[in-house]
């Protein structure tokens, strides 16, 4: 076997859970055969105090087809 990593950044007004869960929602949807998610990284937008966004880097492998 063999896989790829990619990194992705969810976001979210919520919380870092939900944005951890943005990315790899959207990793599930768009990627065949994905194996694991790994959080690597958190991180705040601060546009202004009342407009926050979680943000949450997160490596996503997947097994390469053939």
């Amino acid at each position: 076997m063999v896989f790829k990593k990619i990194t992705l950044i969810g976001t979210s007004e919520e919380s870092f859970d939900d944005a951890a869960d943005d990315a790899i929602d959207r990793a599930e949807d768009t990627l065949e055969n994905v194996y694991w998610a790994e959080v690597e990284e958190f991180g705040v937008e601060l546009e202004s105090a009342a407009d926050r966004q979680y943000q949450a880097e997160v490596e996503v492998a997947f097994e390469l087809e053939g």
